[in-house]
């Protein structure tokens, strides 16, 4: 299959990763052709508490073992070195000056972009790059929201929706299981479940997202 020049960007938090975020990521270098999919894991996302987000070192090693088979993915610890809150904006103006040969795909669900108006520079960033969104088979997005209305016309021109198979699987519910005693198996890679039983992870939290 002939590449293109092109390079993925999977941001998010993973805590834990999950296989939902495995299959949009593959799914979207498949479709897209893309030569690599890199995994950011968010030191310090802007829209969570840091109190409420498992360290960033726990978080990057479930990464690392959860995509080592694939040698089309790859892992970043740039936000984890940076100072400050992990901003979208500045990791992609990494990437592109980087790499300004490469046209860059973010890697995004649904629910990203009906907050997107609340990032930083998000009406520059939205010239930036190409936005693959994650969805459901058959989900609609209907731009006359209010929250989509306020996203820059230039955004829509780079937006690429990405129907993945249905998975009812999150962060959250996982962090629940575990902090109930319930089985996790299947829902992530074995070595990714092996690491949290082994460090203990998630036992005794609540449910926050």
């Amino acid at each position: 299959m002939q590449r293109f020049n092109s390079l993925g960007i999977m941001g998010g938090t993973f805590d834990p990763v999950h296989y939902g975020h495995l299959i949009a990521a593959e799914y979207a270098r498949h479709e897209f052709k893309l030569e690599q999919v890199v995994f950011i894991p968010a030191a310090r996302p802007p829209h969570k508490e840091i109190e409420q987000v498992l360290d960033s070192n726990d978080r990057y090693e479930m990464v690392r073992r959860a995509i080592k088979g694939n040698p089309a993915f790859a892992i970043s610890d740039l936000e984890m070195k940076r100072t400050g809150k992990s901003y979208t904006i500045d990791t992609i103006r990494y990437f592109l000056q980087k790499y300004p040969e490469k046209a860059l795909f973010f890697i995004m669900g649904a629910d990203s972009l009906l907050t997107m108006a609340t990032w930083k520079e998000y009406q520059t960033l939205a010239r930036l790059c190409q936005f693959v969104v994650v969805t459901r088979p058959g989900y609609v997005i209907d731009q006359s929201e209010p929250v989509l209305k306020q996203l820059p016309s230039v955004l829509w021109k780079n937006v690429h929706l990405l129907p993945i198979p249905a998975l009812d699987i999150s962060s959250s519910d996982i962090r629940e299981r575990v902090a109930a005693g319930r089985p996790i198996k299947y829902l992530l890679p074995a070595d990714v479940e092996q690491y949290i039983v082994e460090t203990g992870l998630y036992r005794g939290q609540g449910g926050a997202t």
